[in-house]
């Protein structure tokens, strides 16, 4: 009987923090598969997260959140982006330990520049800038406590971050 599959890393951060773009370029560096639990979500329910909000309400999203990163563990050998509310969640949070987890650090002024006026992101569509503060400062503890690494995205390229966490892989690995 075979092991389940074990991701190479799972990046973790608030909106904005390049979950997405950092974890394909890094997938593409390593030669791994990326998997993205939002788009898993999205996947399963056949509507975009969005849509999930407005029909069946933030708690049902959570629920398939959870389910979503509890399939994503156990079955992807590459590089894992959780959405950003993810570690919210106890059972996420438990379930990180003994995975290699990458937070990735992004200050209010550049997540503000990267999500725009929150489009396609249902917890941002009223006041985004004060809801992505307000989201950062509660989440920010709990991506420290799952992370074994943080990685500062402010002010650099994706391709830079994608080096650093490569190298950070090589060392840890």
């Amino acid at each position: 009987m075979t092991a389940p599959a074990r991701p190479v890393c799972v990046l973790v951060g608030a909106p904005g923090s390049g979950k997405t773009t950092i974890g394909q370029g890094l997938a593409e560096t390593l030669g791994v598969e990326f998997r993205d639990t939002d788009a898993d979500i999205e996947r399963l329910a056949g509507k975009p997260i969005p849509e999930i909000f407005v029909d069946e309400g933030e708690s049902h999203f959570r629920a398939l959140e959870r389910a979503a990163v509890a399939a994503a563990l156990t079955s992807c050998s590459g590089v894992l982006a959780l959405g950003g509310g993810a570690v919210l969640a106890e059972e996420n949070r438990a379930a990180l330990v003994g995975h290699r987890v990458v937070h990735l650090s992004v200050e209010l002024p550049d997540a503000v520049k990267r999500v725009g006026l929150g489009v396609g992101r249902p917890l941002l569509t009223i006041n985004p800038r004060a809801t992505l503060k307000h989201l950062m400062d509660q989440r920010r503890p709990l991506y420290a406590e799952v992370a074994t690494s943080t990685v500062v995205t402010d002010g650099r390229t994706p391709e830079e971050i994608v080096a650093e966490i490569a190298q950070l892989l090589r060392t840890d690995g």
